[in-house]
């Protein structure tokens, strides 16, 4: 009997941190961010096959739980064995905090997904069931307060080819609707929501919902703090608007919890912040099962975790709707050559795994060794966000 260890055992793991500037800081109703921080993981399997992933990393505690408790789990799995890594993970004691486990846990996952991709020379989506669909469109994602700049860059935009557009509001008051107006003005006929990121009171959302009905919102994203999904039920029963749930999201329970509940016509998805790509088409399957659409929220993806929306994205037969991207304010990227995004689209990958590699000299060069700007805004000492705010 050969000791030989099976060809997709995974037999090393490293990672990376790296800080990507945003060509401009971007504002939101949590903070302004300059960068985007985000971990990089390479995993080696036993029959020399390597697979990336990638993850979001907002806060100081997801890099530990990486290196202490992810990566020694892979080691003891197969690349295949993305469903029993992941459940033990959560046995592990993460079951008790499952939000403290999913964004170290979604790059490891990632990149066996990749790393199985690669083995089988099959690009991702054949793996989960085939593209669905041919192209994947992206929403112009605005952000900021001045009406002008707004309205500029929505208009840019434009010309690029994008159809669908996504406004930041829950900053103040007074520009949650001079956003939602700029906006509108620019892009005319063509599909827009709003962000609020659980700025707003229940009182406040009736007020702005019944003043917002003139601009035709393709939905409002967030109006209330996370937990509060009886609050979210109830606004969409008390007005017409479609109500999107993102922060509300995170893991596979909470997609459950809000499709009992009733607390959403729209789900945003994030593989970061659920624990991984099959953990994201498990949710969409739940929202498919009650006919409920899904998208996928951006936090400043780089070019592997651009190339795994795709893949998510082409599968999934209910990801209707356009998906987010922060791309256009990335000023770089790590891998040798992104995913093509062509008049605000992009095509069906087909290369093997995630269809990407990476740029090692651009990994260097934006390694970092902490976090910049995740929730706080340096311009204002002291300040912090409060959810709900007004």
């Amino acid at each position: 009997m050969s000791n030989s260890p099976h060809p997709l055992q995974v037999v090393a793991a490293r990672h990376w941190k790296v800080a990507m500037p945003f060509v401009t800081a971007l504002e939101w109703g949590s903070g302004k961010r300059p960068a985007a921080t985000r971990l990089i993981v390479e995993l080696t399997l036993a029959n020399g096959t390597v697979g990336y992933g990638e993850t979001i990393c907002l806060l100081e505690f997801i890099e530990p739980v990486l290196v202490n408790t992810i990566f020694p789990i892979a080691l003891a799995h197969r690349a295949s064995d993305v469903e029993r890594f992941s459940r033990h993970v959560l046995g592990a004691g993460y079951y008790h905090h499952k939000r403290a486990a999913v964004m170290a846990m979604a790059a490891v996952e990632m990149a066996m997904w990749d790393a199985v991709g690669r083995s089988s020379g099959l690009p991702l989506h054949a793996l989960w069931g085939g593209a669905y669909r041919q192209r994947v469109e992206v929403a112009a994602y605005l952000f900021g307060t001045d009406a002008q700049a707004l309205r500029q860059s929505a208009q840019r935009f434009m010309d690029q080819g994008y159809r669908s557009f996504k406004v930041k509001i829950g900053m103040t008051a007074a520009s949650d609707l001079s956003n939602v107006e700029a906006v509108r003005g620019a892009v005319g006929d063509c599909l827009l929501r709003a962000d609020v990121n659980g700025a707003w009171t229940p009182g406040t959302a009736r007020r702005m919902l019944d003043k917002l009905k003139a601009f035709d919102l393709q939905y409002i994203e967030q109006p209330l703090e996370l937990d509060d999904l009886h609050g979210h039920a109830e606004l969409r029963r008390m007005q017409p608007i479609p109500v999107a749930l993102d922060e509300s999201a995170y893991t596979l329970a909470d997609v459950g919890n809000i499709v009992r509940s009733s607390a959403a016509d729209v789900i945003l998805l994030d593989p970061h912040e659920i624990g991984g790509l099959w953990q994201t088409i498990k949710a969409a399957a739940i929202a498919e099962s009650v006919g409920i659409p899904v998208t996928l929220h951006s936090g400043g993806e780089l070019g592997f975790s651009q190339a795994a929306y795709v893949h998510l994205a082409v599968s999934i037969p209910n990801m209707t709707i356009a998906i987010d991207s922060e791309r256009a304010y990335l000023s770089d990227d790590v891998v040798l050559a992104q995913p093509p995004l062509i008049n605000g689209s992009f095509e069906v990958p087909n290369e093997p795994g995630l269809g990407v590699a990476p740029d090692f000299a651009k990994i260097e060069r934006y390694q970092t060794s902490v976090i910049q700007g995740a929730y706080l805004d340096a311009s204002r000492p002291g300040w912090f966000s409060t959810k709900p705010a007004y």
